[in-house]
């Protein structure tokens, strides 16, 4: 069995109840995630061996937050103790025209304090397989993007298969280097990226009109826009981009596409007429391409990312905590919801 180590920030969850405004009453839920946590728990739940590298501070929140990934199969002994404190993140969920909205406070975190060479790459990649990262943890700050190109080079020289979720996230990038400088470099150096066409603009500064506000998405601009990434980047093995069809903050139309250079896949789509928390829907898709990558051919690889991350938007908190018998009932054709007795 391939061993998968992802590497990132996890953070300390803390989110208004229900649809309910921040602080509108005085609870918060407090929970753990984090893209590349997400992921691992994702692919830990589906029966893959991965391991969780981070910077978690030595103290009680730490320990929950250690626990609560242990709880999910996922591999902690590389997780460093340092740092002194978790990041965390304020969400409040949005409701038919009013969009949701994230607060970070995550600066001077135990992740965003980490620098390069603290981590024993040679010890963490012995054995493995794939290494995932994501955008976000080289947002955090200039010794979090020297820590992950770093990772990704070591990877690389080790012989492991290397993906990157480019999760743009405009809100970090506040420490003087833009995210097309840091990402560019990181890109070159991947196997296989994920991304929507947010991510592929403003983090690889690759120019397209794509106007996601306009309802259906047109298949043909997305074929253009994972061509031309594939021609600046051609490193890259396999581009996957998400289509998220936003109708509103509870409705969305959800599908994918694909580019191996060979072929332009297209998945099936999905109407997300409910949505309970869509955080974690992204990370979702990077677990099921992962996991299908691994087990299928790149059509069912794709279908299958899409199903388990329609999924995810069903389920509260950041974690993927769906099954595989799940998401095969979906790819099944059953999207019935009925009752199983």
């Amino acid at each position: 069995m391939i061993r998968i180590i992802t590497f990132g920030e996890i953070m300390l969850r803390l989110k208004s109840p229900g649809y309910e405004r921040l602080f509108q009453s005085p609870r918060l839920e407090a929970t753990f995630g984090g893209g590349e946590a997400n992921v691992a728990v994702g692919l830990a739940r589906w029966g893959l061996d991965v391991s969780f590298v981070s910077f978690i501070p030595d103290n009680a929140v730490g320990d929950a937050c250690i626990q609560e990934l242990k709880k999910q199969g996922v591999d902690t002994s590389s997780i460093v103790r340092q740092g002194s404190r978790l990041g965390i993140y304020f969400l409040e969920t949005g409701a038919n025209q009013r969009p949701g909205k994230v607060i970070y406070d995550r600066a001077g975190s135990s992740m965003a304090s980490a620098f390069a060479g603290d981590v024993d790459w040679n010890s963490v990649f012995a054995g493995g397989g794939w290494f995932h990262i994501t955008g976000i943890t080289p947002a955090i700050s200039e010794s979090a993007a020297q820590l992950s190109i770093e990772a990704v080079r070591k990877a690389g020289e080790m012989g492991l298969t290397v993906s990157m979720d480019l999760n743009y996230r405009k809100k970090l990038w506040q420490y003087g280097k833009s995210a097309v400088e840091v990402m560019g470099e990181l890109t070159g150096m991947m196997d296989i990226v994920i991304g929507n066409e947010e991510d592929c603009q403003k983090s690889l500064g690759i120019n397209l009109d794509i106007d996601v506000q306009k309802g259906e998405l047109s298949t043909d601009r997305y074929r253009e826009l994972t061509d031309s990434v594939l021609a600046t980047f051609p490193n890259i093995k396999k581009l996957a981009v998400t289509m998220r069809e936003s109708r509103s903050a509870n409705h969305n139309g959800w599908s994918a596409v694909l580019n191996n250079r060979n072929e332009f896949l297209i998945s099936e789509k999905y109407e997300i007429t409910d949505i309970v928390d869509r955080v974690g829907g992204g990370d979702s898709f990077s677990a099921g391409l992962i996991y299908g990558l691994n087990n299928f051919d790149d059509e069912e690889a794709l279908n299958f990312a899409v199903a388990a991350s329609c999924l995810k938007h069903s389920v509260p908190g950041d974690l993927p905590l769906v099954s595989l018998d799940e998401i095969k009932m979906l790819l099944a054709g059953d999207a019935s919801g009925r009752v199983i007795r």
